[in-house]
């Protein structure tokens, strides 16, 4: 099960796991209204809490992520805060205009930034394995792009030349944080499922 209430990050997950070797199911398909709440000081913390919590009420196998952005000019932050950096319940734009506002005569060279995913993969028995992938980057002084969600029109990478926003699907789950976590993750399904990958 993927155990996320967010329908964008689902339609990323499903991409990243939909390899036709397992039946991939939702929270909502399961008819489960559960809210984990992220109390965890570290992006380890929220995602082994949810996944352990989600295997439990469904009885399956369930893959929980957190990610956070963390910004050097910022001291790391907001990290594991960057849902709720702007308050709770939030817009995307809300959470972008925040981090420009903070960033405000901070210049391109200090405005380095990295993404950081933590999939945990948790049974109903009490397994629990935490895969991990990063993604560097430039805050950019302005949002590009229409793709992604969060911070993905603020999030440049300069190898590519663009945001991570004006990706395709395809292009952001190979050299994203949770495209490169997610391939971790597959392999551990693998190994819990006796399953061999191609």
């Amino acid at each position: 099960m993927l155990a996320t209430h967010n329908s964008a990050k689902l339609r990323e997950l499903r991409s990243l796991f939909c390899a036709g070797e397992w039946e991939l199911v939702s929270l909502e398909q399961q008819g489960i209204e559960l809210e984990v709440p992220e109390e965890g000081q570290t992006l380890e913390e929220n995602a082994a809490a949810k996944a352990i919590a989600y295997a439990k009420v469904s009885g399956l196998i369930s893959l929980a992520d957190d990610s956070g952005l963390e910004v050097e000019a910022l001291g790391g932050g907001p990290g594991p805060l960057s849902a709720r950096y702007a308050g709770e319940g939030a817009s995307d734009m809300d959470k972008i205009s925040r981090l420009l506002s903070e960033l405000a005569g901070i210049p391109w060279e200090k405005r380095k930034a990295r993404f950081r995913c933590v999939i945990a993969v948790a049974s109903p028995s009490g397994r629990l394995e935490l895969c991990q992938g990063e993604c560097q980057g430039v805050i950019t002084f302005e949002p590009r792009g229409k793709g992604g969600f969060g911070y993905d029109p603020v999030f440049f990478l300069p190898k590519l030349g663009r945001t991570m926003a004006e990706l395709s699907l395809e292009e952001k789950n190979w050299v994203s944080h949770r495209g490169k976590a997610a391939r971790k993750a597959l392999e551990v399904l693998r190994r819990i499922l006796n399953l061999r990958g191609p």
